[in-house]
């Protein structure tokens, strides 16, 4: 019996390429996940939001290692939004 080996190509977009131009979205708070008060802001609507900086860039980005800097408790939205997914692509595509 003969195992196939398959190669798989490098992925296109990894934690040390990525631009963190998700960053830039509108992020609502749909559930609690701890997210400390000094990052969360209220919109027109009174919906909770991630707090965005003047620039547009969530506020909770560390702006010297695109990383962010609460990822343990970071909302929901951001936790299901996958590096290298269409809508990652589709984001890169319009910011860079």
């Amino acid at each position: 019996m003969t195992i196939e080996i398959k190669v798989i190509p490098e992925p296109q977009i990894t934690c040390a390429n990525c631009q963190a131009c998700c960053c830039r979205l509108e992020v609502m708070l749909i559930t609690d996940t701890g997210v400390p008060k000094k990052y969360i802001a209220t919109d027109d609507w009174g919906g909770q939001v991630m707090n965005r900086l003047d620039d547009g860039w969530c506020a909770a980005l560390d702006r010297d290692t695109l990383m962010c800097s609460i990822y343990e408790v970071r909302p929901f939205i951001c936790r299901e939004f996958e590096m290298g997914e269409y809508e990652c692509i589709d984001e890169r595509n319009a910011n860079l």
